[in-house]
């Protein structure tokens, strides 16, 4: 895929998979924008890698969110792409039942709100120049469920179903394209170095028909195709899963 002179902000940019989505647009060409809230270093690091800028931003925050734009206009001059894949993952299992309000609300926040500002600011700027591709960054658990985490199914499904379809249906007509990606169980470096739970990756295995875990450059390679006008230019309003064919449910290998 070519990106040449494309410019590209992704939010999280400096987490598991936003890493990987920053230097697989760069290796594509790309001008990329890796927006960080508290990766400060990790995300400073990355943009000197691939000669991109790193730029602060709480996105839980309108004002935040509007400077973040902004900063970007008066560096780049405007943006071609935008990937919203800032997000937390409550690592907690709980039923919903012992879900606070207070968690439900930071996680509503950390995920679903932050993907609201970015698409609203991003959008309101793609619809004047009638060109721009955004991608949502959901989850599996939006899609299927996700027992102990009630609280983050609900702000990742919110993102891939009422908020992607109405803000298809919202640049109708201009030339702008609004899609997700849905990953599954991603084994990501901070995973791998925080020891992860091999029961967890077993359970989780046995849900799909592909039976291996994504790593982070099956996540970018998804969104890179839906951001890309040339190959994906009549798609709008879907979501991809990258779930390895996962249906939450158990799906035994032909050998079990």
């Amino acid at each position: 895929m070519d990106f040449s002179g494309l410019k590209v902000l992704v939010t999280g940019g400096a987490g598991g998979i936003g890493t990987e989505i920053c230097r697989q647009l760069h290796a594509f060409g790309a001008e990329v924008v890796v927006h960080y809230y508290n990766s400060k270093l990790q995300a400073e690091d990355l943009a000197k890698e691939i000669g991109g800028i790193a730029i602060q931003a709480d996105l839980t925050n309108e004002d935040d969110a509007l400077n973040l734009f902004k900063q970007i206009e008066n560096l780049h001059g405007g943006l071609d792409c935008c990937v919203a894949n800032a997000g937390k993952y409550p690592t907690e299992s709980l039923p919903a039942w012992e879900i606070s309000g207070d968690r439900l609300s930071e996680t509503l926040d950390l995920n679903l709100k932050v993907s609201f500002y970015t698409s609203r600011e991003f959008l309101r700027r793609a619809v004047e120049r009638r060109h721009g591709s955004l991608v949502l960054v959901g989850s599996t658990a939006g899609v299927h469920g996700e027992r102990g985490h009630a609280d983050y199914a609900c702000a990742k499904g919110a993102i891939t179903s009422g908020l992607l379809k109405t803000l298809k249906n919202d640049v109708a007509g201009t030339g702008v394209r609004v899609n997700a990606v849905a990953p599954g169980w991603t084994l990501t470096e901070s995973k791998i170095n925080d020891g992860f739970d091999e029961s967890i990756s077993k359970t989780a295995l046995r849900t799909m028909s592909i039976k291996k875990l994504a790593i982070p450059k099956d996540v970018a390679s998804a969104v890179s195709f839906l951001l890309h006008d040339a190959y994906s230019g009549h798609i709008s309003g879907q979501v991809l899963e990258v779930s390895g064919g996962m249906e939450g449910r158990i799906i035994p290998g032909v050998d079990e």
